[in-house]
C-alpha cells in the first residue's frame, strides 16, 4: 500500500514539474539558470537579476526556463509574424569557465544559455517564445502561455517591465503619434504667428518710407 502511495506521489511530481505552471525558482546555489538578464522591448533598458532576489523570482515564475515543453501556435507566429515583444531575457549561469579556456579565474565567468521572449496576444494572454540554444542556428523555437496573473504583478511593480507595454496597441499608436503631432502642431502655429507678425512689420516698413531711393552711383577712379 505504501509502495502504490510513493509511485503516485512520485508521478503527480514529475507532472507539476512537467508543466510550467507548477515551477519554482531554484534556490541559491542551485546548478541552474541563476541570473537573467532582462531586455524590454519598448525602452531597451537592461536589468541584470540574480537568484535570490525577489524580481529574479518573479521573473521566474512568469517565464518558468526550465519547461521545456511546447505547444501550437498560429503559422504566422512560427514564421515570425507574432505580436511586438515585450521583453527578451536571456537565462544564464555564473560560476563556469576561467583559465585556460577565458583569461578570468576559474568560476568567474557566466555561460548564457536559453532565450525567452515575452510578448502579449490580442485576447491579453502572455505567451513565451523559447530558443533553448540561441548560440546554435537551428529550427528548435517553443511555445508556451504564461501566468496572466503573474505577468500582471511583474507589470504592476515597473521595474521589470514598463507597465505602458501592456496598453493596447490602438492605444499606444494614440499616444505616439500624439507625443509627435502635438509638439510640431505647436511649433507650426508660433511659426505661423511669427510669420504673420513680420510680414505685417515689413509692411508698415514700406508704408512709412516713401517712395523708393534711386540706385546710388558710385564713382570709381580707374
Amino acid at each position: 500500500m505504501r509502495s502504490g502511495i510513493a509511485v503516485f506521489s512520485g508521478v503527480v511530481l514529475a507532472v507539476l514539474a512537467a508543466h510550467p505552471a507548477g515551477a519554482s525558482a531554484p534556490a541559491a546555489g542551485h546548478r541552474g539558470p541563476d541570473m537573467a538578464l532582462v531586455i524590454e522591448g519598448g525602452t531597451g533598458r537592461t536589468t541584470a537579476l540574480h537568484s535570490g532576489e525577489r524580481d529574479f523570482t518573479r521573473l521566474w515564475d512568469l517565464l518558468t526556463p526550465t519547461y521545456m515543453g511546447t505547444v501550437r501556435v498560429p503559422d504566422a507566429w512560427t514564421a515570425g509574424d507574432f505580436p511586438r515583444v515585450r521583453a527578451t531575457v536571456m537565462w544564464g549561469l555564473s560560476g563556469v569557465g576561467g583559465w585556460p579556456q577565458t583569461d578570468s579565474a576559474p568560476g568567474g565567468d557566466v555561460a548564457m544559455g536559453r532565450q525567452d521572449q515575452l510578448f502579449l496576444a490580442a485576447d491579453g494572454t502572455p505567451w513565451v517564445r523559447t530558443d533553448p540554444s540561441p548560440d546554435v542556428v537551428d529550427d528548435d523555437i517553443r511555445w508556451h502561455r504564461a501566468s496572466r496573473s503573474v505577468y500582471e504583478r511583474v507589470v504592476g511593480r515597473g521595474k521589470l517591465l514598463d507597465a505602458a507595454a501592456g496598453a493596447p496597441a490602438s492605444k499606444r499608436g494614440v499616444e505616439e503619434r500624439a507625443r509627435w503631432v502635438l509638439p510640431g502642431l505647436g511649433a507650426g502655429l508660433l511659426l505661423g504667428a511669427g510669420g504673420a507678425f513680420l510680414v505685417r512689420r515689413a509692411a508698415a516698413r514700406r508704408d512709412g518710407a516713401g517712395p523708393p531711393r534711386e540706385p546710388r552711383q558710385e564713382l570709381i577712379d580707374l
